[in-house]
């Protein structure tokens, strides 16, 4: 038997543990009674984590479970049965619908008042049994409960430690079946679980049900062992041990609470002999810890190990298969004729603003209804009251015969309705097999079986490897999702939308954000899939939209201005003068060759990259990355997606770790400098994005940036005056547009000698794209500038250079004019192609 295979399993570890545990204590004349507290406090710790791990809730009053299930043996075992075995069962259903009762009324609210509402419940718990003298003892509890089935105690140490083992294997079962994957996507992303089909309500609830169950049974076994039944197990005092126990050990670690209850325990057996205040001692190793090793005990070691990771699941994927079947999408059973989705009179207003002002449209299957619009049109807002993300102000909504204006999202993905989201919408701390595998298992019958392993279904499985060979995922299958490129998430995004088997698909801005030859694999599917289905397309590259559409609708300041033929809508005034702006390619020539200002003989460097090696989670992205940014100078980074743009500018600006290699700013070596030195020091990034603070208005985001040498307000406003109309608007309630502007705007509040803009023109209308154009060649007078983005015809023209990286690597460099004019290099290192129409026209004949 394989010693190190034995010992990954966590159940197998826990039960050595244990054992080890028991013997050294018993070794040392120390009490065996210690050691069973371990067993007890681990599996109570389990139980927490299922909420704060899995599920994403903190509770802070888990005794309430806890310490109610002592009495409830005590109790059964004093005055009702003579069975610890049926008082434990007892007590445990007891304890699961105290819990079902509990969590229907606290999980109606989120973060802190979901902790608080807890915590709530454990002191209303902990008066009722310190006042309610009668059947709690009071103040003295109750004491000399009998255990007649185990009357010596290494009897029943041996029995805590069994059932603490099989409680602890049913849950690392739970936790890898459909259930407890629902579970983690849940944690990550509840709109997206929700829109996938999940009941993410009752999802939650019954993971604090199936929590509440393990802590009281952890709860029984601690009366046994005491023998007695005491209100100190309820008081605010003891109600966040068990979190606390599982922060310690580490809290995306199955065995975290093993780790933190050794700890706990044998600290407080030793310190409390010492000094009545251990707590003195204890609270700056909490401390510690919470500064030095986030992820507690087990982290640590990790970190020694150069092991780190979560080991909340097993850390392996189903195996590949010899021969991926391709996607293919069933074909929905339609009348061609009748529209599927019906909507009448559509309003929404916001106060005084109007996003949506009486809508009536048809969309009819097997057809690509594309609906554009200028930023801010309200075209997203339309989708999210389409989906119920928003209940509108008026009208009607019908999908497929049935009036769905007012049911919840769930419910109507559940009819046959999926979506995209404009700003990306993925489960990041699961793998992108997993993303895609949840999102298949949402459309199942079986989608939150409790035994089942999540992997086993080679008919899931088989269509998630198709989902991810039609968006070109296949190679990254095993890894996390966070670790991948912007560019790879939106294609991620795109195989979750696809995996639901719907009746209608709205997607919302699929391109952007991918590369050419990325956009055109998309543009073929989403073409491919109005065959078979109803298909609603947000989008801003009109090239693609009228390539490839069947109706066009056109929203303007939420009214509908045009909706007919693409060949009509391309023609029509309004849509011309509302959305079509002036387009990139009429910035003049004067203007474009003004951008590009003679070099003097001598440039000044500014940003120097040299031989930079660095990644993510150990893996390595930059490659020996060379890079020159020079005073008053725009550079631009191109490459397909994955290759490494994005992570060049983190790593400059200290987020991402750099390996081997230097980066030189200003004449300071910046190398894994902190972000805000680096700023500081006058290195601003634009995040991909915006990552804008969404309960502050645009005034406010910006004299939050503000520092002594950054650009007035004034000069803002003049800069985009269209932010001068919205100063008092909220950050959420903006456009894609007028977000960007927001977020160029703030990085100028500090003083900046270099700007890089990382994806600044993904998601906006062309309009929107010139102004942000001609905002950057302002820049240029202020700041040096980096921009990364994947349209290259939309850089080129304001750039002085370029690089195009390939594998973390720089593969050309050259002037941003001398690429302009390579069409070969553009198609060979960019994927761009110039025959797309004829791909696209050949798709729809499909």
């Amino acid at each position: 038997m394989n010693l190190k295979l034995v010992t990954r399993h966590p159940i197998a570890l826990l039960a050595i543990c244990l054992f080890v545990v028991s013997v050294l204590l018993s070794i040392t004349g120390t009490p065996l009674n210690l050691t069973t507290q371990i067993a007890i406090y681990t599996l109570y710790g389990m139980g927490v984590n299922l909420l704060v791990a899995y599920s994403g809730l903190v509770p802070f009053g888990a005794s309430a479970f806890f310490g109610t299930s002592t009495y409830l043996v005590a109790v059964s075992l004093q005055r009702l049965v003579g069975n610890e075995i049926v008082a434990l069962a007892l007590s445990v259903a007891l304890t699961t619908g105290m819990a079902a009762v509990i969590g229907a009324i606290v999980l109606k609210r989120r973060g802190l008042y979901f902790s608080l509402l807890t915590l709530a419940c454990s002191q209303i718990a902990f008066e009722i049994a310190f006042k309610w003298t009668e059947v709690t003892g009071g103040e003295n509890g109750l004491q000399n409960v009998p255990r007649p089935m185990f009357a010596t105690f290494p009897a029943f140490h041996v029995f805590v430690c069994v059932t603490v083992l099989a409680a602890a294997w049913a849950l690392w079962r739970l936790v890898h079946s459909p259930f407890g994957r629902a579970l983690q996507a849940l944690r990550d992303n509840e709109e997206r679980a929700s829109s996938l089909g999940y009941d993410t309500y009752r999802l939650k609830l019954f993971s604090f049900v199936v929590s509440a169950a393990i802590i009281g049974y952890a709860g029984g076994l601690l009366c046994l062992m005491l023998q007695g039944a005491y209100a100190n197990n309820l008081s605010w005092e003891h109600a966040c041990d068990s979190l606390l126990m599982t922060v310690l050990g580490g809290v995306h670690q199955f065995l975290g609470p093993l780790w933190g209850a050794i700890a706990f325990i044998l600290l407080e057996d030793k310190l409390s002999s010492l000094t009545e205040h251990w707590w003195l001692l204890f609270a700056p190793i909490i401390i510690a810890f919470a500064f030095f090793s986030p992820e507690g005990i087990q982290g640590l070691v990790q970190r020694f190990l150069k092991e780190p990771r979560w080991t909340l699941v097993r850390d392996t994927i189903p195996e590949r298969p010899a021969v991926i079947e391709p996607y293919r999408s069933a074909r929905i059973d339609a009348d061609p004729n009748m529209p599927i989705l019906s909507v009448r009179g559509l309003s929404k207003r916001f106060g005084s603003l109007v996003t949506a002002d009486e809508i009536d449209l048809d969309v009819f299957p097997y057809r690509l209804h594309s609906f554009i619009g200028p930023n801010g049109a309200g075209k997203t807002t339309f989708f999210n009251m389409l989906t119920g993300v928003l209940q509108p102000t008026a009208g009607r909504i019908v999908f497929d015969g049935q009036d769905v204006t007012r049911l919840a999202m769930f419910k109507r993905v559940r009819l046959g309705m999926s979506r995209s989201f404009q700003i990306l919408s993925v489960f990041r701390n699961l793998t992108v097999f997993e993303n895609v595998r949840v999102a298949v298992q949402a459309a199942e019958r079986g989608r939150l079986g409790v035994w089942l392993d999540a992997h086993g279904s080679e008919k899931q499985n088989a269509r998630t490897w198709s989902l991810l060979s039609a968006v070109g995922l296949v190679e990254r299958a095993a890894a996390v999702c966070e670790s991948l490129s912007h560019g790879e998430q939106r294609l991620l995004e795109i195989a979750i939308s696809l995996a639901t088997r719907a009746k209608i698909l709205l997607l919302d801005e699929p391109l952007a954000g991918l590369a050419e030859a990325d956009r055109e694999i998309v543009a073929k599917i989403v073409r491919e899939l109005a065959n078979h289905h109803a298909v609603v397309l947000i989008e801003h590259d009109i090239d693609r939209v009228l390539a490839i559409s069947d109706r066009i609708s056109v929203l303007h300041r939420g009214h509908l201005i045009a909706d007919g033929a693409p060949a009509e809508v391309a023609v029509h005034p309004e849509v011309i003068e509302a959305y079509m702006g002036r387009s990139k390619r009429t910035l003049p020539v004067a203007e474009r060759l003004n951008t590009r200002v003679a070099r003097a003989a001598a440039i000044k460097p500014l940003l120097t990259i040299r031989n930079l090696k660095g990644g993510y989670g150990g893996n390595t992205i930059l490659d020996g990355l060379d890079l020159t940014l020079n005073e008053g100078e725009v550079v631009a980074i191109l490459g397909r997606n994955g290759v490494g743009k994005t992570t060049t500018l983190r790593a400059a600006t200290g987020v991402v770790p750099v390996n081997s290699g230097s980066i030189t700013f200003d004449g300071h070596d910046i190398t894994n400098k902190p972000t805000h030195v680096i700023n500081r020091l006058g290195l601003a990034m634009v995040p991909e994005g915006r990552r804008l603070f969404p309960n502050l208005t645009v005034f406010e985001n910006l004299r939050l940036a503000a520092r002594k040498g950054g650009v007035s307000v004034d000069e803002i406003y003049a800069l985009f005056p269209r932010l001068a109309n919205r100063k008092d608007t909220r950050a959420e309630n903006l456009s894609g547009g007028e977000r960007q502007m927001v977020a160029i705007a703030r990085a100028l509040m500090a003083p900046a000698k270099a700007i890089l803009l990382d994806e600044p023109f993904e998601g906006l209308a062309p309009a929107v794209v010139q102004e942000v154009l001609d905002a950057v060649v302002r820049l240029r007078d202020r700041a040096s500038v980096i921009i990364v983005e994947h349209q290259a015809d939309m850089v080129l023209p304001i750039a002085d250079r370029v690089y195009v990286l390939v594998n973390g690597r720089v593969a050309y460099e050259n002037t941003a004019e001398a690429l302009e004019q390579d069409e070969f290099t553009q198609a060979r290192l960019l994927g761009i192609v110039h025959d797309e129409a004829e791909l696209i026209h050949e798709a729809k004949k499909a």
